[in-house]
């Protein structure tokens, strides 16, 4: 089965206050909330105030807060290199989360240029520590997508420890490995697991690729027409080869009834994205006139919807769509 590339999407600071805290001590706690309280409420110089008296009491939720409010400009002009120094108060006293703000700081070139070793020094000592959006981050490393030389085994074991977690990216990452047979034992069933997993937590990517296998039976129960349901969900949600995927199976009336003007929508959709395919080109030249322009109405008229998340299995395992999910 042919996948697509990694994706290598880097996960960024979750920069909210409450996701930065940490449980600090009962006595400051308070204080902290509300600063916590006015930044939610995107009253950041109020907050600022607040945590920054915290911070430089040594309060290290505050110190965390105050590295993300300098990085992104909320309530004070933006400082990278002044949000690192914050972040490196929080991170000396173990705050996971000002970790891989440094890691990702060293990563996207804030600081001036981009330092891979930084990088993953940080999202290292984060990724240690179990920070899910760190690991994954750390395995995307160790693919060599920034220039170094690829290490799978390592992309593989940290993109595990963030796939158990329930980090989607990491999931379906993992399938791709496994596809592949980089790092791990070549697997169509346990990569069919992963690509599941990530599908049903709403990732768009993995719910073709498993849609895909599901379709031929590679590692998972064949059914045509539960594979066309997940290439339906993707296609859906914007993705273009699932779109293409989509438009041949309605020309071809596999999976689904065989329908033109659908197929004829989604191929448009596909070809707005950069996506040619001949045999479906062929198809559209032998469409009459009228089913071209209603079909050309309703690629206009396309909206993506996000992919939610799936939050039961099927009966019968192999992740078919919610009874309620709309057909486009």
């Amino acid at each position: 089965m042919k996948t697509s590339r990694f994706i290598a999407r880097l996960a960024p600071l979750l920069a909210t206050a409450m996701l930065l805290c940490h449980g600090a001590p009962a006595v400051r706690a308070q204080s902290f909330s509300e600063a916590v309280a006015l930044y939610q409420d995107k009253q950041y110089a109020q907050a600022r105030e607040i945590a920054g008296k915290l911070a430089a009491r040594g309060n290290r939720e505050a110190q965390a807060m105050m590295g993300v409010m300098l990085e992104n400009g909320q309530g004070v002009k933006a400082d990278p290199a002044a949000a690192a120094r914050w972040y490196e108060k929080a991170a000396a006293q173990g705050h996971e989360g000002a970790m891989f703000a440094l890691a990702m700081l060293h990563l996207n070139g804030k600081l001036g240029k981009k330092d891979i070793d930084k990088a993953m020094h940080w999202a290292r000592e984060a990724a240690r520590r179990g920070h899910a959006a760190a690991q994954y981050n750390l395995g995307l490393l160790h693919t060599g997508i920034h220039g170094r030389k690829p290490d799978w085994r390592r992309a593989a074991y940290w993109f595990r420890k963030a796939a158990e977690k329930g980090f989607a990216a990491a999931q379906y990452n993992l399938g791709v490995l496994h596809v592949t047979g980089k790092g791990v034992e070549k697997d169509f069933t346990t990569a069919s697991e992963w690509f599941k997993r990530a599908a049903m937590a709403g990732l768009p990517e993995a719910a073709l690729e498993y849609g895909v296998m599901v379709f031929r039976g590679e590692g998972v129960a064949k059914s045509e027409k539960i594979g066309a349901q997940w290439l339906r969900y993707a296609a859906r949600s914007g993705n273009p080869r699932a779109q293409m995927r989509l438009a041949r199976l309605y020309a071809a009336g596999r999976g689904v009834g065989k329908q033109p003007l659908k197929a004829a929508k989604w191929y448009l959709l596909a070809k707005n994205s950069g996506l040619r395919d001949a045999w479906l080109d062929l198809f559209m030249k032998h469409l009459p006139p009228e089913t071209l322009r209603k079909a050309e109405e309703l690629a206009a008229g396309f909206r993506p919807t996000r992919m939610r998340r799936i939050s039961r299995p099927s009966r019968n395992g192999k992740g078919s769509m919610p009874k309620k999910a709309k057909r486009p």
